[in-house]
């Protein structure tokens, strides 16, 4: 009898202890959920929520809360865990290096491109990057991948891809004609001179594409990525002029053919080759094209009188240089952030925004902005944006209010974001169409 009693007591003991741990972790569970969900609320009312472009979708049926996906992201509080399940925090952080995709064990997480009330336009390509445009493939930024990394690794994929049906038997000078020597272009160039295919870049402005109009002292994030002909490259925290460099060092020891200021301007199927024509005149023929050019190539304007003005700039490459000047900066993405900083060390500096609020930053530069504009440093104007431009003032209305204001003024920068060469892709015959959250990579 008393040793049944002590074994019922240890029993007892033992589910006791079970149900103390099973309740002490829903308890821990239950509070990093809670967490979660004010992390959640805070992104809302920041407007930190809803992505921007590439993002994760979490597939709940799939996910058994591993936490892989947190923990291979770099970046912070883009995904957490809520109620068992993994779910997006601040998804216009995201910045699309799939290190979430790849990490999750039961493959519940996919790549999605705009959402259903934000579209962005794409042109078509498929799984060999080739458009509709038979023998026209595109690679980096401007088919939605706009990372270093990621549009290193498309320039390399694009060209291996090419190289499969590539009939070297053809009247035209090269192989492969590159359009953009940024990141993706750069990539390409390099794995056509691994695979022997005879290529050229096409620039129209200068080596590093995207890359050369950021702010000299803009840091690139990046993560580790294999360089063709180079091997693994590890930039996690790098100045723009830093990334040149090595861009310059790979050009230059592989004897990559490159001609900067070459805008193209047409690509003309003749004669089972292409034509590309540049806009001084230039003409050049190729089997096989890859488009590598950003989606940022040419600046959306404001369309507003005296824009045209030789004070409105839409790119910042000498911030040190500028001292004691009253300077506006139009936009409230991570560019307009960053130049706005740059230059507020030496002059006077206003940041006109529409919206109400930064909803589309890095978290460092949402920090950042903050204190500058805590400690006076930037004077942030919400609910504006400039309606005339004058040699000596800006014209700036309220949107709220619809009361226009006068400021002194020296120099504008204008940040509103790039147009998708339209234009130029219809001429080639491209196909665009505009993304509402479809999936670009899943498993």
């Amino acid at each position: 009898m008393e040793v049944l009693i002590e074994n019922i007591i240890i029993y007892a003991s033992v589910i006791l202890l079970c149900l103390i741990a099973i309740i002490f972790y829903l308890w821990r569970q239950k509070k990093k959920s809670n967490i979660v969900e004010a992390k959640i609320i805070k992104a809302k009312e920041e407007g930190l929520y809803e992505p921007i472009s590439l993002h994760p979708v979490v597939d709940e049926s799939r996910c058994i809360k591993t936490g892989a996906c947190i923990s291979a992201c770099p970046e912070k509080d883009i995904l957490g865990i809520r109620n068992g399940k993994a779910t997006t925090i601040n998804a216009s952080h995201c910045i699309g290096h799939g290190a979430c995709f790849h990490a999750c064990p039961t493959e519940a997480i996919s790549l999605h491109i705009g959402t259903e009330m934000r579209g962005i336009e794409l042109p078509h390509v498929n799984q060999n990057f080739e458009t509709n445009v038979q023998g026209v493939y595109i690679a980096g930024e401007l088919g939605g991948m706009g990372l270093v990394k990621n549009s290193v690794e498309q320039g390399k994929q694009a060209v291996e891809n090419i190289v499969k049906t590539l009939d070297k038997n053809h009247s035209a000078t090269y192989d492969l004609v590159i359009v953009g020597a940024g990141p993706a272009g750069i990539s390409a160039a390099l794995t056509a001179k691994l695979l022997k295919i005879n290529a050229i870049i096409l620039e129209q402005d200068t080596l590093g594409g995207t890359v050369f109009t950021f702010p000299r002292a803009k840091i690139v994030m990046t993560s580790p990525m294999d360089l063709p002909l180079y091997g693994k490259v590890k930039l996690f925290e790098t100045s723009k002029t830093e990334l040149l460099d090595l861009w310059k060092t790979v050009i230059s020891k592989n004897n990559i053919l490159l001609k900067e200021n070459s805008k193209v301007e047409t690509i003309i199927p003749e004669n089972n080759i292409f034509k590309i024509v540049t806009l001084s005149g230039e003409e050049y023929t190729a089997k096989k094209v890859l488009l590598s050019i950003g989606r940022r190539g040419t600046p959306r304007k404001l369309n507003i009188p005296g824009e045209n003005l030789e004070k409105v700039a839409y790119r910042l490459l000498e911030p040190e240089l500028i001292k004691d000047k009253d300077i506006l900066v139009v936009g409230g993405g991570d560019s307009a952030i960053e130049s706005a900083l740059l230059l507020s060390d030496q002059n006077r500096v206003i940041l006109s925004y529409r919206g109400e609020s930064f909803s589309r930053i890095k978290p460092l530069n949402n920090s950042k902005i903050r204190e500058a504009i805590i400690n006076n440093n930037i004077d942030v104007k919400f609910n504006t944006q400039p309606v005339s431009i004058e040699k000596e003032t800006v014209n700036m209305i309220n949107i709220k209010v619809n009361e226009t204001q006068t400021i002194k003024n020296d120099l504008v920068y204008i940040f509103a974001g790039g147009e998708l060469p339209s234009q130029f892709l219809q001429k080639i015959g491209i196909q665009i169409s505009e993304k509402f959250g479809e999936a670009i990579l899943k498993h």
